[in-house]
């Protein structure tokens, strides 16, 4: 079963609206401005964006005096983690896409990190908000073996470590737009 979106709060609506649209290649879909829960006045906008494969990322912008306006954005580094560690990883169904986005984020003016994980391939960047983004091509099957594995590696205390994979920074080819 699939997701059917992912929601998450934004404290700057412009530069989200425009990482999702142009620099992702997302539509926006559906804006819904409705009152917070409770009988204080307080109101947001629930906005989501179509991403192409049967699901939806969404952010909210709050306008509620209990909820204030200091609250973090980034998931990361808000809980006291690393950057990479809590992200959103989205499908480019060929290598091609995967290329295609590659591009086009650095024709966004974005710094892209490009791993090759043997098994997959994916290029990372971060929103407005602090938050990791990818794109993730699968590039075979998984083995048997490796599905067996899978469960004795989850129960493993200290298993054999198999690297990162191999890592590419691709540096931007326009200068970042203004918002």
């Amino acid at each position: 079963m699939g997701f059917h979106h992912v929601a998450l709060a934004t404290k700057d609506t412009a530069a989200t609206h425009d990482f999702y649209t142009r620099v992702m290649g997302f539509e926006l879909v559906k804006v819904v401005a409705a009152p917070t829960p409770g009988d204080k006045g307080g109101w947001s906008k629930h906005f989501f964006y179509d991403t192409g494969a049967n699901g939806m990322i969404a952010f909210w912008e709050l306008h509620d005096d209990d909820i204030g306006h200091d609250f973090p954005t980034d998931l990361n580094r808000s809980l006291g983690l690393p950057w990479w560690v809590n992200h959103l990883a989205f499908d480019a169904p060929t290598l091609e896409d995967l290329q295609a986005h590659l591009q086009h984020w650095r024709e966004c003016g974005q710094t892209v990190l490009e791993v090759d994980h043997e098994w997959c391939r994916s290029i990372y960047i971060r929103d407005p908000n602090g938050i990791m983004v990818e794109f993730c091509h699968t590039t075979r099957a998984f083995r048997p073996d490796e599905i067996e594995e899978a469960t004795r590696l989850l129960n493993d205390p200290a298993p054999a470590l198999d690297g990162y994979g191999r890592a590419t920074v691709h540096e931007p080819i326009a200068a970042p737009a203004t918002v």
